[in-house]
């Protein structure tokens, strides 16, 4: 059985390209290769700084994370607070000759990213190898990065296995539409596979559902595995470094897997968010709440689902 692991490279994001092949480039940028029995992938949010939504969505389908520095800035700073609210407590962190230890150590202080196994770059790999894949058994659940028509093939989607397994010919349910979908086939590193485990990056050709009815965050899964809502309740904590008020009626941006959707504060203690769509989610998953046109921060803060 092919096994699989996937890392978000972050910082110098164009290290990538030392670890494996490039593949789907859009503002994720993927590249992956096999070695014996696994499959690794590394995704580089590459449309992040200009853009905070795939800084989230890279580092929520990765494991592992790789976190290579070359400058200290605000960018840098949301990095590290991305990876705190999302606890990515597993990685390595390095950075280029020209950054300062100390200022560096000063601003990861008290986050999960002080916890990283701290290499120099021509030792990044060899850690990266000693790095196991996770798996588990749950219910068979996949969370959808791209999709689109192959001629010949109908529909097909990319993405990862987030829990249990995935097999051809798997009846399973397209959420938050609610669509049936029958998985056709299903690809890993180009090569036709009768089931996959998570956390594999699979594609799917599937029955059931056309391209414009899935956009990435969407998830597949057995029936009732997930939650569909158009309201949720989190624990929520303010990010400290954002200055502004919140208020009721305000709106923002939410992340929560792959998904950012447009929401509104009903309530500020307990803080509640009401969504223009419905959402996928599950008790306990954590959202974030961004602000893509502050000019400082825009990282508002995060929480649990209760």
């Amino acid at each position: 059985m092919v096994r699989s692991v996937n890392f978000v490279v972050l910082g110098k994001q164009d290290i990538a390209v030392e670890f494996g092949k490039k593949g789907t480039e859009t503002d994720l940028t993927l590249y992956d290769r096999k070695e014996s029995d696994i499959i690794k992938t590394w995704v580089a949010p590459s449309g992040f700084p200009d853009k905070i939504q795939p800084l989230f969505q890279a580092i929520n389908l990765a494991e592992y994370v790789i976190f290579h520095v070359d400058k200290l800035d605000k960018f840098t700073g949301e990095q590290i607070i991305a990876l705190d609210s999302l606890k990515k407590e597993k990685g390595i962190l390095s950075h280029t000759f020209d950054v300062d230890e100390s200022k560096l150590n000063m601003m990861i202080k008290g986050t999960v990213v002080e916890n990283y196994v701290k290499v120099d770059q021509d030792k990044i790999k060899e850690e990266m190898d000693k790095l196991e894949p996770i798996t588990n058994d749950d219910p068979s659940e996949m969370v959808i990065d791209h999709c689109f028509d192959v001629k010949g093939v109908g529909t097909v989607i990319l993405g990862k296995v987030t829990n249990g397994t995935v097999k051809q010919y798997d009846n399973l349910k397209l959420y938050p539409a609610g669509i049936d979908v029958l998985i056709k086939s299903i690809q890993m590193h180009d090569d036709p596979v009768s089931e996959s485990i998570c956390p594999a990056r699979v594609g799917l050709a599937v029955k059931g559902a056309k391209p414009d009815e899935v956009s990435r965050g969407d998830v597949i899964s057995t029936e009732g595995a997930v939650d569909v809502k158009t309201e949720v309740e989190l624990d929520f904590q303010k990010n400290p470094f954002y200055k502004n008020d919140i208020a009721e009626n305000q709106g923002c941006l939410v992340s929560i897997g792959l998904q950012i959707k447009a929401a509104k504060f009903t309530s500020i203690s307990p803080l509640k968010l009401l969504f223009e769509k419905p959402i996928v989610c599950k008790k306990g998953q954590i959202a974030v709440i961004l602000k893509p046109e502050s000019l400082t921060i825009r990282i508002l803060g995060s929480g649990k689902i209760q």
